[in-house]
């Protein structure tokens, strides 16, 4: 591990913030992401860029970020405590997509790459990462495209991996207390290190790629689709489902707050808006309640 390794990675995630923002704007006719460069007191900063009030995007967020550390707080040594007390070097690309119809999912996807150093030790490194949807009003076809897609960026890498880091999101991405998965997950991996430093940010770059090329054609098909204030009831309940997971298990979240992270851009992925109701169920046979019977629930969609 060498200083150009990590400038060509933090070089890889500055160009994939610029693509997938350009790649975004270009589905909105006026609105663009405003960018905000901040800088953190322990050291390191990053790059965060937010768009409000687009006619596709109610409020999206792309960020880069680049942080050091003199100890590495408790969500990154909690299942690693041989890493306690060790200064560190974070760096990604986290981003979160809140569209206005409810008929185009959310998503979430982050690539990262961590380091972890100690004098007299050998230096750890590793990488992390995925993406995963979460629809309100899923169609089939759309899932299977997603998770298609994702099994494509894992492919050149050997067979077992989609299947492995498929159900690491399914696991992840489960509210606990609701006993649901916050969508229908994608892939979820992290301390990816049992490779070479080559091929593990050869696969980082892959999930990277492969989010845009996931996301875009599923936001071009549902964006126009008329909806109604029922459905924008339901989506404003729902998100308050990703609103929980955000605040009580996700590491990204909590690492960030614990770190002393900028907590503005760390916080850029809740939605502009959320409802909770009390004790809401969905009629039996509805649209709504076909989210909960057919989509909230772990399952094998490419039947592999």
């Amino acid at each position: 591990m060498d200083i150009t390794d990590i400038a060509a990675v933090k070089n890889y995630l500055l160009a994939l913030q610029d693509r997938i923002c350009t790649a975004l704007e270009q589905e909105e006719p006026g609105s663009r992401f405003i960018e905000d460069i901040w800088e953190r007191t322990e050291g390191g900063g990053g790059r965060t860029r937010v768009l409000s009030d687009g006619q596709v995007i109610e409020q999206g967020g792309v960020n880069f970020s680049d942080v050091t550390g003199f100890k590495l707080p408790p969500s990154a040594t909690a299942k690693r405590p041989e890493l306690a007390n060790r200064q560190f070097q974070a760096m990604g690309v986290s981003l979160v997509i809140h569209p206005n119809n409810p008929y185009v999912p959310t998503s979430h996807a982050n690539v990262r790459f961590l380091i972890a150093e100690q004098p007299g030790e050998p230096t750890i490194w590793w990488f992390g990462g995925g993406f995963d949807l979460t629809p309100f009003y899923p169609f089939r076809e759309d899932v299977l495209y997603w998770h298609q897609t994702a099994r494509a960026a894992c492919q050149p890498f050997g067979d077992d991996v989609y299947p492995l880091y498929k159900k690491w999101c399914d696991e992840y991405f489960f509210l606990k207390h609701r006993n649901e998965t916050r969508g229908i997950g994608g892939l979820f991996f992290d301390d990816l290190n049992e490779w070479s430093f080559e091929q593990s940010f050869a696969f980082m770059q892959s999930v990277g790629n492969h989010y845009i090329n996931a996301y875009l054609p599923i936001v071009q098909k549902r964006k126009n689709m008329p909806f109604g204030d029922r459905e924008r009831s339901f989506q404003l309940y729902r998100r308050g489902r990703y609103v929980e997971f955000n605040l009580v298990y996700d590491r990204g979240t909590l690492f960030g707050l614990q770190s002393g992270g900028r907590t503005e851009s760390i916080l850029m992925s809740m939605p502009p808006v959320a409802h909770w109701k009390y004790n809401w169920q969905p009629e039996p046979g509805s649209a709504e309640a076909l989210l909960y019977s057919d989509y909230l629930k772990p399952q094998n969609w490419l039947g592999i």
